[in-house]
């Protein structure tokens, strides 16, 4: 055969591969278009369900029609106490903690782009653990400050993160090494205190676990406002949370402040996880699991990654908090031991799975 005819079959055959490779991409694209508008109905529906399951089970089952005579006709009963001062801040609370926690993992794992970081991971909820451990411990007459505390030891961890791994900038890589020490380093802490002061600590092992129990109007109002301004700050963090998955020098180009952007998202992911902990304690793995649930449904975009994760952390806190104070009556578990149940082995499964996500 001669070179003409060759050149002639090597056009045509890749023609045909990129008409097959476009093709698969179309099909590709409008699977995922589906999905995210299935998602963005079934989230909320899921929500609202999760909410009522949660606020009619527990300790004391509400029946339906009892719920319905309490918010339509403020009928005072014990029902009503049990709903509106214990049931729904409770639920509130954790659909706050859930979105914050999930928008946090989905933040760091974007910019650090490695998807098993979360806020746990990287050592932002130890920061929060330990300060809130030496509150409740070591200074037991400031436990009216512990979620300012908490809230404080996170966010401070997350700037001493960053300055360890600054070296003419800080790459994902140095952040998620420093972040890994400075965990290990915390947990040390909290180790050494718990041994030291080992009658005090049967109070803090709840906490350390973390949960929802006791969780009123009160831990809402304090929490309700650093959650809102950082989950509407997260909409500004959607374009240059997509710019820095070009790649840095990719975002340079395109006229983006890298190291600026990545240590301002950083931080509003700090400011978010230390919300959720300095009011439920050190619940882990949700920052992990749900926008990586999310992801593999409908991909990296962050228009709908970081709202559909906010939705899911939401439905998985308060659904897992129902259920580890209604399954397992009369004994209430602490939400944070069946989220590292559920969790766990997803995180294995990350580890071991080939593909996409975790290239």
């Amino acid at each position: 055969m001669s070179n003409p005819d060759l050149q002639k079959r090597s056009h045509r055959d890749s023609r045909q591969r990129l008409s097959a490779d476009l093709q698969t991409s179309r099909t590709d694209l409008r699977q995922r278009s589906r999905r995210r508008w299935l998602i963005a109905i079934l989230l909320p529906v899921l929500l609202v369900l999760v909410s009522i399951y949660g606020i009619v089970h527990g300790a004391v089952s509400i029946p339906l029609q009892e719920l319905m005579a309490v918010w339509l006709y403020g009928q005072e009963s014990v029902y009503r106490t049990i709903v509106m001062d214990l049931r729904v801040p409770r639920v509130l609370v954790g659909l706050l903690v859930g979105a914050c926690l999930a928008a946090s993992g989905a933040l760091l794992q974007g910019v650090m782009k490695n998807p098993l970081a979360d806020p746990g991971i990287i050592g932002v909820s130890a920061g929060g653990g330990l300060a809130a451990m030496i509150t409740m411990v070591i200074l037991p007459q400031f436990s009216y400050l512990l979620p300012i505390t908490a809230f404080a030891g996170a966010f401070i961890t997350a700037i001493v993160i960053y300055v360890m791994a600054w070296e003419r900038g800080a790459s994902p890589v140095k952040i998620v090494l420093a972040g890994v020490a400075v965990n290990a380093l915390l947990g040390a802490f909290t180790n050494g205190i718990m041994v030291i002061f080992s009658d005090r600590v049967q109070a803090v092992l709840p906490w350390l676990s973390g949960g929802l129990n006791g969780r009123s109007w009160h831990h809402l109002e304090f929490m309700a406002p650093y959650a809102i301004i950082g989950l509407l700050l997260c909409l500004f963090a959607i374009q240059p949370a997509n710019l820095l998955l070009l790649g840095d020098d990719s975002a340079r180009l395109l006229g983006q402040r890298v190291e600026l952007q990545r240590f301002m998202i950083i931080m509003l992911a700090a400011l978010l996880a230390g919300t959720a902990v300095s009011v439920a304690g050190l619940v882990g793995f949700v920052g992990l699991v749900v926008p990586h649930m999310i992801r593999l449904l409908i991909g990296e975009d962050y228009r709908f990654l970081i709202p559909f994760s906010m939705l899911g952390g939401g439905v998985l806190v308060v659904f897992a908090d129902t259920v580890a104070r209604s399954w397992f009556d009369p004994i209430e578990l602490p939400v944070g031991i069946l989220l590292a149940v559920l969790g766990a082995p997803f995180f294995l499964y990350l580890l071991k799975r080939k593909g996409p996500v975790l290239s």
